[in-house]
């Protein structure tokens, strides 16, 4: 049901409101829905909405800030070469519990510029990052911000 419901709703946002383009998504919607049925795990829930103000008020400010100092960050770095670079890889822990969740954390962290995240087993994931400036504290430096708020929208 959720896959329907994403997809006619992402079919009426980018066509016309018509009764023959609402026909057109219904059918096109229970098509994708039924052929991915077996593949999707995310499900609906009566707190969606109040999920959705929360990630559009709370979340998305935050990445949209960490994304513009990342930027600046990498930017100072490129026109600058006198600043350091130590590239290496970082496992952070995570607290999160849904797939959902760790999804848009491993996703905000690459979003993030300077930052790549390689692989996710578990509670684990492992990043590739730009500046790695010591072991200690890494998980809190990179992850800290989304995953607090990311745990408000998802669990």
């Amino acid at each position: 049901m959720s896959v329907f419901i994403t997809s006619l709703v992402l079919w009426l946002l980018l066509t016309k409101f018509t009764y023959s383009e609402l026909l057109a998504g219904v059918i096109v919607s229970i098509l994708v829905a039924l052929t991915l049925r077996k593949y999707h795990g995310i499900k609906y829930d009566w707190k969606l909405l109040w999920r959705f103000i929360y990630y559009v008020f709370a979340y998305l400010p935050v990445f949209v800030v960490e994304m513009i100092k990342a930027n600046f960050d990498v930017a100072a770095r490129v026109l600058n070469p006198k600043l350091p670079l130590n590239p290496g890889f970082v496992e952070i822990k995570t607290d999160l519990k849904g797939e959902a969740s760790k999804l848009f954390l491993a996703n905000s962290i690459t979003l993030t510029p300077g930052t790549l995240s390689i692989d996710a087993k578990g509670e684990r994931l492992f990043i590739h990052w730009i500046d790695v400036k010591s072991m200690e504290n890494k998980e809190k430096y990179i992850s800290q911000r989304f995953e607090k708020l990311l745990k408000g929208v998802f669990e």
